[in-house]
């Protein structure tokens, strides 16, 4: 076929996706090499005529401010004790305990996990912070158990807002996992309690090997939602009381809104980019190897 065929065969068969190219680049691809310009100037939100070309200043100063390692230690402790343990492991246990659980407890089980899910992020910031301010809900239950109170959202603000983002957001590996467990062949199962395999041996040996690439697949998509989490935690804590529960989006938005200044804000935004791009590099290496 002459070489002017073959492009133009190409070109028609690249037809039907170039709306949706032309969107991304649009929409997706544009804003983000715009926040990229502008992470290099020292763009001011008010009083600044003119941007100025700075360089990798607001890098260097990220990294010399103690409040921006504060923001990067506690989004790590945030997205592991939320995500990679809490929604991953808390939504495999569901999965596997509906399999065996009866009609109407699955559905009872499932509504109540799945409404959490759809909630606004910010209607299950307040719902959560009822839960755990001074005069809330989980302490009232304390009071009725006859244990001491706690003033959950100043002693541990971190934890508390862990827990919100796992109780909001297990609903989604729930559902993954149900699904992968649905694949899963009984006879293997049965075969290996034939064979005296304990439900551990099995959750190990079996369940785990076989549904490796859902959990990488879920793993990857729970990082990148945890990392980007604002309401939240804005609702219930505004990265307080003292910074002790600011992630890095609410010390991105802080700088860029409160002190206006939105060329180190962009910059913020950048890394936080950055980390999400590592983690999606790594997850994606793992779903690569086979089983």
């Amino acid at each position: 076929m002459p070489r002017r065929g073959r492009v133009r065969r190409s070109l028609v068969r690249a037809l039907p996706v170039a709306p949706a190219l032309v969107l991304l680049l649009l929409f997706l691809a544009g804003p983000i090499a715009y926040c990229a310009y502008i992470a290099f100037t020292d763009l001011q939100l008010t009083g600044q005529a003119h941007a100025s070309f700075v360089g990798l200043a607001n890098f260097r100063t990220a990294f010399r401010d103690e409040e921006f390692r504060n923001a990067v230690r506690l989004t790590l402790v945030f997205t592991v004790l939320s995500s990679l343990v809490g929604q991953n492991t808390l939504g495999l246990a569901l999965a596997s305990l509906m399999r065996r659980a009866s009609r109407p407890v699955r559905t009872l089980t499932g509504g109540i996990v799945i409404t959490a899910w759809v909630l606004p992020e910010v209607v299950a910031g307040f719902l959560l912070y009822a839960f755990f301010r001074r005069e809330g809900t989980l302490n009232a239950v304390l009071d009725w158990l006859r244990l001491p109170r706690q003033n959950w959202l100043f002693t541990l603000p971190i934890l508390a807002v862990s827990f919100a983002n796992v109780w909001r957001g297990t609903a989604f590996s729930m559902l993954v996992y149900s699904a992968a467990l649905g694949e899963i062949p009984q006879e293997i199962t049965e075969a290996a309690e034939v064979d005296g395999a304990g439900g551990w041996r099995r959750l190990w040996h079996i369940t785990l090997p076989m549904i490796r690439r859902s959990i990488g697949t879920n793993l990857m998509l729970n990082t990148l939602q945890t990392l980007s989490v604002f309401g939240l935690i804005w609702v219930m804590t505004r990265g307080g009381p003292g910074h002790r529960s600011q992630t890095l989006p609410l010390f991105m938005y802080e700088q860029a809104f409160q002190n206006s200044m939105i060329g180190y804000g962009t910059a913020v935004a950048l890394l936080l980019l950055l980390v999400g791009s590592l983690f999606s590099v790594v997850y994606m290496r793992l779903l690569r190897t086979e089983v």
